[in-house]
């Protein structure tokens, strides 16, 4: 007996829809592997792009050193100052209580504004940095109009007494004042507006180096020489006399030997005796000063055993020594001539006082130079001997 197997009638139906249902997965998969490789490459290029970006403002700030975004996050003010200096808008500098207190003066209306204290700090350090007097100076800080200093240069009297003599009086000693009055000091550098409206243009180290260079300058002068007529009173503007006939109010000084030159023989007893007409207590601390063409002579002088009287600094930044004692190189000293105070030297942090407001005012004036922006800086400034036993002059002549 056999037996026969009849097909379900929807068999066939099932196996022919069979091929349909994988070929259908099949392109789900590939639409989904595909779908991956997109976002993959999608997700790749935008991270290329990123760090192309990155790259790109990473060298675009190298170009740009001072007025970058960063800068103006970590310091807000600088911004509303760099507005000032370029267009002359203070809005930024009202809207901030920091750029009242540290920008503003009292007058507001005559638009006068301090420099900020980061600018500030450039000029200073570039004022110490030249050969100036300022450099060995007594300097101070003053708010008023003038700094007074007070000086005792007389003898208080004594004498032996016995033990049932009588005591007699003795002389007292007497106090003098030296008053140091400031004076102002100005600056006028200028840049086209267009200059100005770059905005890759540093503004702030512009303006502190123009400043500096002025002020640094005419300062130099005004310490050596300066007749004291709006303007500090050089040490070399007093009456000089020969050391031996000193007196409180004059300079003394030590003559070379020769008219316009030092002595032909010996000429290194000079500077020998230039330094022991200073006073013991004022020597620890003395310093040489003269400039280029003086130091470029007396560096060849020897002593009787050969030995050359200078030697230069072992250190980065240490001055050179003439005789032990540091040179200070001021190209505003006179050179080398007839009857001339070519060399200095002395105790000058006791011997010169340069007093100074620390504040200067910037004054932008668009209007008098078009297309030209003026900035007026001004800076009060004063200086004075206020030691004339303190400093001895070297004069070349015969006597």
């Amino acid at each position: 007996m056999s037996t026969s197997t009849t097909p379900m009638p929807d068999a066939p139906q099932e196996a022919k829809s069979m091929p349909s249902v994988q070929v259908k997965a099949a392109m789900d998969d590939f639409l989904q592997d595909v779908t991956k490789v997109n976002s993959d490459l999608k997700n790749r290029l935008q991270e290329q792009e990123k760090r192309l970006n990155m790259l790109e403002r990473k060298n675009t700030g190298a170009r740009r050193p001072v007025l970058s975004a960063v800068a103006e996050v970590e310091v807000p003010h600088k911004k509303a100052f760099a507005a000032y200096l370029r267009s002359g808008d203070d809005d930024g500098m009202r809207a901030l209580d920091v750029e009242e207190k540290a920008l503003s003066t009292a007058v507001s209306g005559d638009g006068g504004y301090l420099v900020d204290p980061q600018t500030a700090d450039q000029i200073a350090g570039v004022l110490h940095a030249t050969a100036s007097i300022r450099a060995i100076a007594n300097v101070v800080a003053v708010e008023s109009t003038a700094y007074d200093v007070l000086v005792d240069h007389t003898e208080l009297g004594a004498g032996w007494a016995s033990e049932t003599g009588s005591a007699s009086e003795t002389s007292t000693p007497q106090v003098e004042r030296i008053s140091i009055p400031l004076h102002e000091l100005s600056a006028l550098p200028k840049a086209s507006q267009r200059l100005l409206d770059d905005s890759a243009f540093d503004v702030e180290g512009w303006l502190a180096t123009r400043i500096a260079d002025k002020f640094s300058r005419a300062e130099g002068v005004a310490f050596v020489s300066g007749d004291g007529v709006d303007k500090p009173t050089g040490f070399l503007t007093y009456t000089t006399v020969a050391n031996d006939s000193w007196s409180w109010g004059d300079l003394g000084y030590v003559a070379t030997g020769a008219d316009g030159d030092f002595a032909a023989v010996d000429p290194a007893d000079a500077i020998v005796d230039l330094v022991y007409s200073l006073g013991a207590r004022y020597r620890a601390n003395a310093t040489f000063v003269m400039n280029s063409k003086t130091a470029g002579a007396v560096r060849k002088m020897k002593d009787a055993d050969g030995r050359f009287l200078w030697s230069d600094g072992l250190a980065a930044g240490e001055p050179a020594r003439l005789m032990g004692y540091a040179v200070l190189v001021a190209e505003d000293m006179p050179d080398i001539s007839s009857g001339a105070n070519a060399v200095a030297f002395g105790d000058f942090a006791a011997g010169y006082t340069v007093a100074e407001r620390p504040d200067l005012r910037i004054l932008r004036d668009p209007f008098s130079a078009k297309p030209h922006v003026l900035f007026y800086a001004t800076k009060r400034v004063g200086g004075d001997v206020s030691d004339f036993a303190a400093i001895k002059l070297l004069k070349f002549a015969a006597s």
